[in-house]
């Protein structure tokens, strides 16, 4: 997997300062979409040994809120098998740390059932995950007003939530 950036302070990605990754690799080429160098999974930087320990050194910060992973397509299944040791490492080191990410997939329709987007470790990540950002960016529906997100169809998914009642839960900013 390679990573297009690292965002050592982002404000802008989930509540809080936060480390956002950016992940290179996305199939779905949402028309006005802000990243479109992330659509090439080769673009960037490959995601070595040295990148997810400088991760963890960021996320020891005490200001730091937690890992926003966005993209690109985190669940690109290459991108899935390539986030899940780290994701896990990163669970196991800062527990009290939320982890947000992004997806272009629904998580009702596309990751909780069979498409494209699931692999073998899909279920793995997803329990990994306390905010899910679902949902294509939408030109037609994009909103600068709305908080941690680009256009109206997306949702903030409280995964946690969702988890325990095994239905869609909205996380409320």
């Amino acid at each position: 997997m390679n990573y297009a950036e690292i965002k050592k302070t982002d404000v802008a990605n989930g509540p809080g300062v936060r480390v956002s990754l950016f992940v290179s690799g996305c199939t779905h080429h949402c028309l006005g979409c802000f990243n479109q160098e992330t659509w090439d999974f080769h673009f960037g930087q490959p995601f070595t040994k040295e990148t997810e320990e400088e991760l963890l050194r960021l996320l020891g910060q005490a200001y730091i809120s937690g890992l926003t992973v966005l993209g690109g397509e985190p669940f690109e299944p290459a991108n899935q098998r390539a986030l899940l040791p780290f994701l896990k490492q990163v669970k196991r080191m800062f527990p009290h740390k939320s982890i947000w990410c992004y997806s272009g997939y629904l998580l009702d329709r596309e990751l909780w059932q069979q498409s494209r987007a699931r692999c073998e470790v899909t279920e793995e990540i997803l329990s990994l995950i306390d905010v899910l950002v679902d949902g294509e960016f939408v030109q037609e529906k994009k909103n600068i007003s709305l908080a941690f997100r680009g256009s109206e169809n997306q949702r903030l998914i409280d995964m946690v939530e969702s988890r325990r009642q095994n239905r869609v839960c909205l996380y409320q900013c």
